[in-house]
């Protein structure tokens, strides 16, 4: 083995998982290496992935930036995001220096030929002295106008395929992807002009989480679930996905995104699609992906009638939140004092297929709600004949909890001790952290371990982030001809705007908030 080769297979692992099967040795290239997302995410995601063991022995990790600077240095900035993360328990020292040890950079402009030059000399030394075997992952961390220059000079340089015969390149590609679907099927092209869509993973961090893939295992693995998983007995549906947090000092990117962009088209679609496919053939990506994408191709398309009637938007104004005084949207740093843009959004969708017709699926997304948390509510019909005469007939939900608290609890009614016959509701709730204990990865290492596998199950798609945009671009063109008469409309740390409410009373429901 050459001498600056590090073997992190003799460093001590982490007790909360272990991969019995490292991946193979590659390069890995973060494009906005100096950046808040390599930083908070992806460095603490590398560390805690080779920590235990699941990154190969001999990876190398190259970071390419405009920010002018050494290896050595980076490595420096590279401890310090790694000490601060909040992903990551007690760092063990001798871990931390061994994974510096692999860490490179390349400074350079995204639009220049001479800088991907540059870097793929780096990468066919660090491929020669480190045994990589040609393979290499590239990750797009940089503000999304960027990708298209990227991939482009990739492409120029020749990095988009291996030199070796056996090697493998891949390409991480982050949201947003596009703003619209023109100029998702454009990026789409330029993607496709250079890499093979095999290669092309279009991550969603919301898909790594622990209880969105055991999803999957709840429906398919159980024989209990599925034969309920329908028309028949489902009443309807519920995904929320709140925060409490305003857009603190991003208010100048989303004022040219709003909500809609930024959670329904992706995180809150996602969960639509693995909530309502139809079982897989086998669990693998191509079986995966084409029954998600079969759910989006079955919504309801909107119309500028449907939009007003069966989408609600909002802008938060000054309130409180968590007892303490909180800004309303247009006074947030970087945002207009006329500002039309939506930080709420809830909707209506109604999924026309065998198994979902005439359930309506209602989907929000909020900033500076009253709590955060994410779920997926399924509230089942009531029983068909009330056995128990002049007693009110309870409502059974199973709640899929995303964050904070991950878990799944299911509601039945039961009658408590006592002479006289009443029915009270009580729940069951299994709670990842009682049942598995506190260890797990986050999302991020999730994801890039698979990415580094060749498993695309939990990537998006080409296609389904087309039929995507596809369902959100009308409610974009309703709002862009008629522009909102009541921003703000609801209070910082309240459940969003009144009219939200009406939405769910139309159809005889209500919101479930904890």
């Amino acid at each position: 083995m050459p001498s600056n080769t590090v073997d992190l297979a003799e460093i001590p692992r982490a007790d909360a998982y272990h991969c019995e099967m490292p991946s193979e040795p590659c390069a890995i290239v973060i494009f906005g290496a100096s950046g808040d997302l390599a930083k908070r995410k992806l460095l603490p995601a590398l560390y805690d992935l080779a920590q235990n063991s699941c990154l190969a022995p001999r990876f190398r990790l190259v970071g390419f930036a405009r920010t002018e600077m050494s290896d050595d240095a980076f490595r420096r900035t590279s401890e310090e995001a790694l000490r601060a993360s909040s992903d990551l328990g007690p760092l063990d020292a001798g871990m931390l220096g061994q994974f510096a040890k692999c860490l490179h950079y390349v400074a350079g402009n995204y639009d220049d030929a001479e800088s991907y030059q540059r870097l793929a000399q780096r990468l066919e030394e660090l491929d020669r002295d480190s045994k990589l075997g040609g393979n290499r992952l590239f990750y797009l961390a940089t503000p999304s106008e960027i990708y298209p220059r990227v991939i482009e000079q990739l492409g120029q340089a020749g990095l988009a395929h291996s030199k070796n015969s056996s090697g493998w390149v891949r390409i991480v590609i982050e949201k947003p992807f596009g703003r619209d679907k023109s100029s998702a099927q454009a990026l789409n092209q330029k993607v496709r002009s250079i890499f093979e869509e095999s290669q092309v993973y279009r991550i969603d961090h919301y898909l790594g989480k622990e209880t969105v893939q055991n999803m999957l295992v709840f429906r398919f693995g159980n024989g209990i679930f599925e034969p309920l998983w329908n028309r028949n007995y489902i009443r309807h549906v519920q995904i929320t996905a709140a925060e409490t947090l305003g857009v603190e000092r991003r208010g100048g990117f989303y004022e040219t995104t709003g909500a809609l962009r930024d959670m329904i088209q992706s995180h809150v679609l996602q969960l639509t699609s693995l909530v309502s496919m139809e079982p897989p053939a086998t669990f693998d990506a191509t079986a995966v992906r084409n029954e998600k994408i079969k759910v989006l191709q079955s919504i309801r398309p909107f119309s500028v009638e449907t939009v007003a009637h069966e989408v609600v938007r909002g802008q938060y104004g000054p309130g409180n939140v968590g007892g303490k005084p909180a800004p309303g949207y247009r006074g947030e740093p970087g945002v207009k004092p006329d500002s039309a843009t939506e930080t709420f959004v809830s909707l209506k969708l109604l999924i026309d297929n065998w198994r979902w017709a005439g359930v309506p699926f209602f989907l929000r997304t909020g900033k500076r709600m009253a709590r955060q948390f994410t779920q997926v509510a399924i509230q089942f019909r009531e029983a068909p004949h009330l056995v128990f005469q002049g007693r009110e007939a309870l409502t059974n939900w199973l709640v899929l909890n995303i964050q904070p608290d991950e878990g799944i609890s299911l509601s039945f009614g039961a009658k408590p001790p006592g002479i006289d016959l009443q029915i009270q509701p009580v729940t069951m709730d299994f709670a990842y952290r009682t049942a598995f204990g506190p260890g797990s990865r986050s999302a991020y290492a999730t994801l890039l371990n698979d990415c580094l596998r060749g498993d695309a199950t939990l990537f998006d798609r080409a296609d389904s982030v087309e039929a995507a945009w596809g369902l959100v671009d009308p409610i974009l063109e309703a709002w862009t001809t008629a522009g909102p008469r009541d921003f703000p409309n609801y209070a910082a740390g309240s459940w969003g705007p009144t009219a939200s409410d009406d939405l769910l009373e139309w159809d005889g429901c209500q919101w479930r908030n904890p």
